[in-house]
């Protein structure tokens, strides 16, 4: 189901994975140089592909993980890739560095190998690169498409700025391979049932803005929103809102507004998403709504269960009107709170 997904985007995208080369696979590689030349117009992350000549598994992933047309594709689409010879007697020059080797001896390492690998000269080696250089994951060793698979989500949906890797590793893992691990589904309603229930039952709205084409959305509605102990809260003191903001088409009033879904101003989703994330329209989001219906708080990108299980006691235990969120978290048991 993931990779069918991607596959559409691929398609989407006009993407020609026809002609594959024995020695790049499907991928379209670029020079350093000019990756960080396109970066300068079109912010993306790089994915840097570091290889020998000699090593065996570096040509296995090349015609295997690389030549998958699903992984190439979204590769193409949503990275920079560049192919790096760890041996290379090149001058690189690389986020404003210039890097050289500095043996003349065939299978000694370039200089930029070391900045990456530090002493495990591992091959192949994969790193991830996004946030203008600030944000650098390394994998080392053969990918396979279900080892990579997460590894590129993680980057391209900006999860790496509110979670580790293990931890979104194993919730992504519970979504798309093992979906055999405990869960309890939430009461979830409309906006418009969140809204109706509320003029007669006030409780805070906890509003889950997401896409169906977003994968890190889908790894927080299968286990975030699914936690056994976030769940049961959620039910005890909020009304949890499923909003679709690609597919939702009813017209919606809240606070006197009416919302659309009409493709106003360019922007192809239900107008009331942008106006709940205070115009800076980020998924997934999740926007904390007080009794009054007034926006408490807009929390965006991918959060565990655990990090969301605290945000949901800071606001549904009225802790917020105490305290600010750093002290919150320095409580000794800061989900305890009722």
């Amino acid at each position: 189901m993931f990779w069918r997904l991607l596959l559409t985007i691929t398609i989407f995208c006009g993407l020609n994975l026809s002609a594959q080369e024995e020695n790049h696979g499907l991928v379209k590689w670029l020079t350093f140089k000019e990756a960080q030349e396109v970066l300068k117009k079109q912010q993306k992350p790089l994915l840097i592909d570091i290889y020998t000549d000699w090593c065996g598994w570096c040509k296995h992933m090349v015609k295997t993980t690389y030549s998958d047309p699903n992984i190439a594709g979204y590769i193409n689409a949503y990275f920079y890739p560049v192919q790096f010879n760890a041996e290379t007697h090149d001058t690189i020059e690389y986020n404003g560095e210039k890097y050289v080797n500095r043996s003349k001896e065939k299978k000694s390492p370039h200089d930029l190998a070391i900045k990456f690998l530090g002493q495990s000269l591992s091959y192949p080696s994969t790193i991830f690169v996004a946030n203008n250089f600030q944000f650098n994951l390394l994998s080392q060793g053969f990918l396979e498409t279900k080892k990579i698979e997460p590894l590129l989500v993680f980057t391209v949906e900006n999860a790496f700025k509110t979670a580790s890797f293990d931890d979104f590793n194993k919730n992504f893992e519970h979504t798309f391979n093992d979906t055999n691990f405990v869960k309890k589904q939430p009461k979830t309603y409309t906006f418009k049932e969140a809204l109706e229930l509320q003029k007669k039952h006030p409780k805070k709205i906890l509003v889950d803005i997401y896409t169906d084409f977003c994968n890190t959305c889908r790894v927080m509605n299968a286990t975030t929103f699914t936690d056994t102990a976030l769940v049961s809260y959620l039910n005890k003191k909020y009304y949890l809102v499923k909003f679709n903001a690609q597919q939702e088409k009813d017209e919606i009033e809240f606070k006197g507004v009416k919302y659309a879904n009409n493709d106003v101003g360019g922007f192809p989703f239900h107008a009331l998403s942008l106006e709940l994330t205070r115009k800076n329209f980020v998924i997934p989001s999740m926007v904390i709504l007080d009794e009054k219906l007034e926006i408490l708080d807009v929390v965006s990108f991918y959060q565990t269960p655990e990090w969301t299980n605290k945000i949901a006691h800071y606001f549904g235990s009225d802790d917020y009107k105490k305290m600010k969120w750093d002290e919150f978290l320095k409580k000794p048991n800061p989900t305890s709170s009722k």
